[in-house]
């Protein structure tokens, strides 16, 4: 009979925020899968849970998935463990995860600490609708490539970074979507020096640049004006009349013009027909 892998969110700071279950978890599980095993041990030490540890990272995830599959297969119940927060997050517990569900392995996620959904719900940013978009590329093309994908999203968007690529992120981030777009800046969250620093991307810049970026980052930016999108779609559509009288020249059929000038105007079929109409009856 197979095991059970359990995904166990642990602290991203403050050691009082695991969760009872996943302390059970912990204590009853065969083995411990861990990002880190000298950061893991730390924590299974405060809490004196004596387990198996064995490393299971992003540089070693296709060999030890393999290994792990071997374990749960053969009746072991393994727990995965991050060095701070919720496995498959922004590291290889997804791929573990995949394996598992491929091969007809339980999975059983635990709630519990996410830096994300921390930081947003403390942004004062819209948390309705938004995007989890992670760490960007460290490669400077491809995190433009990125950003590029973006310019048009209304919703919230978060992204994880590191200290020492924070003003290069910045930086990019103010070209691809204005140096007024609102932006809060999560650090060190449920730590003793956590902080919230709510600004825009160039008055962060300007934070930055006097101050040295510490700890890691979560970054809430503020989606697109939707309004304003629109407005600029609007503006780049062809003149209304140029295009119908266009289609009128090719001799098009009333029915078959009012379609076509929909889908290239954005306008529907009826406010497409009227115009024809009165461009006809004015010929």
């Amino acid at each position: 009979m197979n095991g059970k892998l359990f995904l166990c969110p642990t602290p991203i700071g403050n050691l009082g925020d695991i969760t009872v279950r996943v302390l059970e978890t912990l204590k009853t599980v065969d083995l411990i899968a861990a990002e880190d095993t000298r950061v893991t041990v730390k924590l299974l030490n405060h809490f004196g849970i004596k387990k198996p540890l064995t490393s299971y990272y992003e540089h070693n995830k296709r060999e030890k998935g393999s290994y792990l599959l071997d374990k749960l297969k053969s009746g072991l119940s393994i727990a995965v463990v991050t060095d701070a927060g919720m496995p498959g997050i922004s590291d290889p517990g997804e791929d573990l995860v995949r394996l598992c569900t491929q091969n007809g392995i339980d999975v059983e996620a635990l709630p519990g600490a996410c830096a994300f959904v921390t930081a947003l719900v403390a942004s004062g940013l819209p948390t309705g609708r938004f995007t989890f978009e992670g760490f960007l590329s460290v490669n400077k093309k491809s995190r433009r490539e990125h950003l590029s994908l973006l310019l048009e999203e209304t919703r919230t968007m978060i992204f994880y970074e590191a200290p020492h690529k924070l003003t290069s992120t910045l930086r990019d981030m103010a070209e691809a979507f204005g140096s007024d777009r609102r932006i809060v800046l999560a650090r060190e969250i449920t730590k003793r020096h956590e902080e919230y620093l709510r600004t825009t991307l160039s008055g962060a810049l300007l934070h930055f640049s006097e101050t040295a970026p510490k700890g890691e980052f979560v970054l809430i930016i503020d989606g697109a004006d939707r309004e304003t999108i629109q407005k600029k779609h609007q503006e780049a559509l062809p003149d209304a009349e140029t295009v119908i009288l266009d289609y009128i020249a090719k001799g098009l059929k009333g029915k078959e013009i009012s379609r076509l000038a929909a889908d290239t105007l954005g306008i529907s079929k009826n406010e497409a027909y009227e115009l024809y109409l009165r461009l006809k009856a004015e010929q």
